[in-house]
């Protein structure tokens, strides 16, 4: 059981990482164009945000035996910072003031969570709160793809939801939900579990819908699944006077 546990937090660990460098593809575009566009920074601070509770939570004094939780998480946590901060960088004023409040506002609650756990809780007591609050954060970025299922359903078609990501998206679930069950760990299955729900869910409607996609070029937005249509440049020609 624990060499089965150890295999399944190593693919977890590789699918993750192939997860978390995702939307590499959406910052070369952002760098290249000095410009984060129509692109949003919100995922990338829930992520930074999830990834920082599961590095706390691995953390020996909090919960015993999580090496390959705790990381991945750190692994997480310095590929997400480096991304808020491309983003920070690049972004239009109204953009950054947004995105800067959310950093405040997640380093806070990071401080209060760090600060307020060990030293103001009991064992049982401060992995039940570490527990809750990882549940809360890692429920809302596995909710992520919603609007993209949501967008699949109304048009019926599978172009705006790709394949490799909705694979990834499934297979990051499976593989920590069978680690907290090895683990017996309710803070990992909870969580996990729904996220194994939602990717079976996307892959039953990229199976369903698959062939209705059209056959205009797009690009991956983000981690999480969002696409819009490739930008391309074009000349206009303008007319001679008769």
């Amino acid at each position: 059981m624990d060499i089965l546990r150890f295999l399944c937090g190593i693919l977890g660990n590789v699918v993750s990482l192939l997860l978390f460098l995702a939307p590499m593809t959406t910052f070369k575009r952002i760098i290249r164009n000095q410009s984060t566009e129509q692109f949003s920074g919100v995922p990338y601070m829930v992520t930074l945000l999830s990834c920082s509770l599961y590095t706390w939570y691995g953390l020996p004094f909090m919960s015993p035996d999580n090496l390959l939780l705790l990381i991945i998480s750190v692994i997480g946590v310095v590929i997400e910072l480096t991304y808020v901060w491309i983003f920070i960088t690049y972004a239009p004023k109204k953009e950054w003031a947004n995105i800067m409040v959310l950093s405040g506002l997640a380093l806070i609650l990071i401080l209060t969570f760090a600060l307020v756990s060990p030293f103001a809780l009991h064992s049982k007591t401060r992995k039940l709160f570490c527990g809750i609050m990882l549940d809360i954060f890692s429920t809302i970025t596995y909710a992520s793809p919603l609007s993209i299922m949501m967008l699949v359903i109304k048009t019926k078609s599978a172009e705006f939801m790709p394949f490799l990501l909705s694979l990834l998206f499934f297979l990051c679930g499976i593989f920590w939900l069978a680690y907290g069950l090895l683990s017996r760990d309710p803070f990992l299955i909870v969580p996990n579990g729904l996220g194994t729900g939602l990717g079976i869910a996307q892959l039953i409607l990229y199976a369903k819908y698959r062939k209705n996609q059209s056959h205009t070029k797009n690009e991956v937005r983000d981690e999480f699944g969002e696409m819009d249509l490739e930008k391309t440049d074009q000349n206009e020609e303008t007319e001679l006077p008769r």
